[in-house]
């Protein structure tokens, strides 16, 4: 890609690859799924420089660091700027707040903020396991190139394109007004279909959804100032949350504290006309036949890198 210039404004492409895949049963982010053994996350990638993304942030752990340096640092090269950040379980965590027993990491906005100092400019979310297609990129780059009131974005995606036939997915499902900004967005933690039906498993008990909602699938557009919210938002989770282990800090969360205090509007954009991914290890061969569909369309070279 050509070194940006003054007409082309920075853009980063966050991607978080820290989570631990315990569904699938084995590390998801850097498994193989196209004809050369490319991940989701080449596909992700090749599609944000096409789009115009000056640079990309890996959030992984410790453990998978090397790994992922291997696995993209030379095919990136001259590319696109490239930085990795490590999220812990023990990162921006207060002493009186760390819990021993604590296992898993501390969720989507946990992996923002751990990124906060190596991002400056606009940033787009995304997850290392899931497959947005080249029209999300393309329409969140050009929302933030025409972008002059600071507004934030989500690709939204139709709820009903975005399940999974082997078992429950966990999904932020959301409310637009009149203009297209979000109103809310609620993090569902367990979707099934059951008798025709798109139901939430709740506390509470059912709750029938939508097939039409506009959901997020972790494709987010921020401005940097976002950061500073999320600051304050993560310390007072962590007072309320600190002795259970399994509570996680979600995006969700922040978008809607930032809508319903007025920080920030949140506009849903158009582009998610195409999405699959990986829960479940039975995902893997449908997720690897997608892909060799777009490649016969033309829509991807069969050689991503070369």
């Amino acid at each position: 890609m050509d070194t940006p210039n003054n007409t082309q404004k920075k853009l980063t492409l966050l991607v978080l690859a820290a989570g631990i895949g315990s569904r699938y049963g084995g590390i998801k982010q850097i498994d193989g799924f196209g004809p050369n053994g490319e991940t989701i996350m080449d596909y992700s990638l090749f599609d944000a420089i096409r789009a115009g993304f000056t640079k990309v942030v890996f959030i992984v752990r410790e453990e998978i660091l090397e790994t992922v340096k291997e696995k993209f640092g030379n095919k990136l090269k001259g590319k696109i700027e490239v930085d990795y950040v490590i999220q812990s379980l023990d990162k921006l965590i207060p002493t009186q707040y760390k819990n021993p027993e604590r296992v898993k990491p501390y969720g989507t906005g946990h992996a923002v903020l751990c990124a906060r100092e190596a991002i400056n400019e606009p940033f787009v979310v995304i997850n290392a396991d899931d497959f947005y297609g080249k029209d999300a990129f393309a329409s969140i780059a050009k929302f933030f190139r025409e972008e002059k009131d600071g507004a934030h974005a989500m690709v939204g995606y139709t709820l009903k394109n975005v399940l999974s036939e082997h078992g429950s997915v966990s999904r932020g499902v959301g409310e637009t007004d009149a203009q297209g900004f979000l109103k809310s967005v609620v993090e569902r933690t367990t979707i099934v279909v059951e008798n025709g039906k798109i139901v939430a498993k709740e506390k509470d008990g059912d709750l029938v959804l939508s097939p039409d909602a506009p959901t997020s699938m972790n494709f987010w557009g921020f401005q940097p100032s976002m950061f500073e919210l999320s600051a304050q938002m993560f310390q007072e989770f962590l007072k309320n949350n600190h002795q259970n282990i399994k509570a996680e800090f979600y995006i969700p969360l922040i978008a809607n504290e930032m809508i319903h205090k007025g920080k920030g509007k949140v506009k849903v954009l158009g582009g998610g006309n195409i999405w699959f991914g990986v829960t479940y290890k039975e995902d893997k061969e449908a997720v690897s036949n997608r892909i060799k569909e777009l490649i016969r369309e033309g829509q991807y070279p069969e050689k991503l890198w070369t």
